[in-house]
């Protein structure tokens, strides 16, 4: 606890704090990493099918951004953008917050956001931290630069009433253990909201991380089957409190 005040996290924060309205039971997010080529040509179209919405977190991968058949083009991108879908920011490079200074991360922010000016793409406001490691300058330069969620991993729900909007947890549905996924689906009750961190289906760069293609329709085949809500990670301002977020209209 000593360790989390110290790094300006904020604990045990009421709900009537935090909250815009009750976040309701069977709410999930959709989050996916890297720029996987798949996210356009094989996920965005089961989205669309189950009328899902989702965040897309890009970057641009190096060596390698430049081979077609692992990663989105930045069109592929701003095709996700204008079929409604939220476009977040990865840092340029997928450099570790935790391996930077302010600067260089500001610097990272700042090149995602002009690629997405000049492609017609929203200003990014939510980020996924890559690898997961986070640092304490990020709590400093993610507002600044206007972030009002930023997603990390942790393999649990999201509690509003304790967990900082800048360090959300997630689950991620590597592999092919189908149950652990859909148990993880299920802790959205109570108040709690799941994450869900998907990188490839498949995923050609980073076989290590990737989600089978018929089983990733499996999960949202579930979702759809038990009413599930499932929303973009910028849509929980709808229910979280945060600096910065605009009151929604509805």
């Amino acid at each position: 606890m000593l360790l989390l005040v110290a790094l300006g996290l904020r604990v045990g924060s009421s709900h009537a704090q935090q909250l815009r309205r009750s976040v309701p039971d069977r709410l999930v997010v959709l989050t996916f990493d890297d720029a996987a080529v798949t996210h356009a040509t094989y996920v965005a179209p089961l989205l669309r099918k189950y009328g899902f919405g989702a965040t897309f977190y890009v970057c641009e991968f190096r060596p390698d951004f430049a081979d077609k058949t692992k990663y989105m083009s930045w069109s592929q991108i701003g095709d996700l953008h204008r079929q409604g879908f939220e476009i977040g920011s990865h840092t340029l490079t997928h450099k570790h917050v935790n391996k930077m200074s302010a600067p260089e991360l500001v610097a990272e922010l700042d090149s995602i956001e002009s690629r997405c000016r000049n492609n017609g793409i929203a200003k990014p406001t939510t980020f996924a931290y890559p690898a997961y490691d986070t640092h304490p300058i990020a709590f400093t330069v993610l507002p600044q630069q206007g972030y009002q969620f930023a997603r990390v991993g942790g393999d649990k729900p999201y509690d509003p009433a304790t967990d900082n909007p800048l360090l959300i947890p997630s689950f991620t549905t590597t592999g092919t253990d189908k149950q652990r996924v859909l148990t993880a689906i299920q802790q959205a009750v109570g108040g709690k909201i799941v994450v869900l961190t998907v990188h490839g289906v498949p995923d050609y760069a980073h076989d290590w991380v990737t989600t089978p293609p018929a089983l990733f329709e499996e999960y949202l085949r579930y979702l759809h089957d038990n009413h599930y809500k499932v929303i973009a990670l910028r849509d929980l301002k709808k229910y979280v409190r945060v600096p910065g977020a605009s009151t929604p209209k509805s």
